[in-house]
């Protein structure tokens, strides 16, 4: 998989200095799960670029227990994360609780008063159109919120 995300001064000093962009270090973690959850994580990606083309993509959270850490995906703010366990892929939207969901398409950590998760289990089936929604509402918000920089 070619990486097509614009690549952030941070990320390609990190690459200078031989550390790995983000966007690598999601192609890897991909490959490293090689099973549904690594096609359904690089599905995801795939509508969040097509969504907002000028996401941005990073990782955060790196660990002995996680070195290629968790996916995050970016626009004047997190918009999601995309975190993999043994029996699903799990898209935390930072902001969700404020975001419209006329598809429902949340479904985990519906109590939290700011997140809100869409569990994705093997064989569900991604309303793409209703996730690429969710994410441009979400960019949205952000920018709605961004803050101007002071002089």
């Amino acid at each position: 998989m070619v990486s097509t995300t614009k690549p952030m001064k941070k990320t390609a000093s990190n690459e200078a200095n031989g550390v790995a962009s983000p966007s690598h270090l999601i192609d890897a973690r991909i490959k490293e799960l090689g099973d549904w959850r690594g096609e359904t994580l690089a599905r995801v990606r795939t509508l969040i670029r097509e969504a907002d083309p000028e996401v941005v993509e990073e990782v955060k959270w790196r660990k002995p227990s996680n070195m290629l850490g968790v996916p995050v995906w970016e626009h004047d703010g997190i918009i999601c994360t995309g975190e993999t366990y043994k029996d699903k892929v799990k898209l935390t939207f930072a902001k969700g609780a404020s975001l419209e969901d006329p598809k429902n398409l949340f479904n985990s950590s519906l109590e939290g008063a700011t997140r809100r998760a869409i569990d994705i289990h093997e064989g569900d089936k991604i309303d793409e159109e209703a996730l690429k929604a969710l994410i441009r509402a979400a960019v949205a918000l952000n920018t709605s919120q961004k803050r101007p920089k002071s002089a």
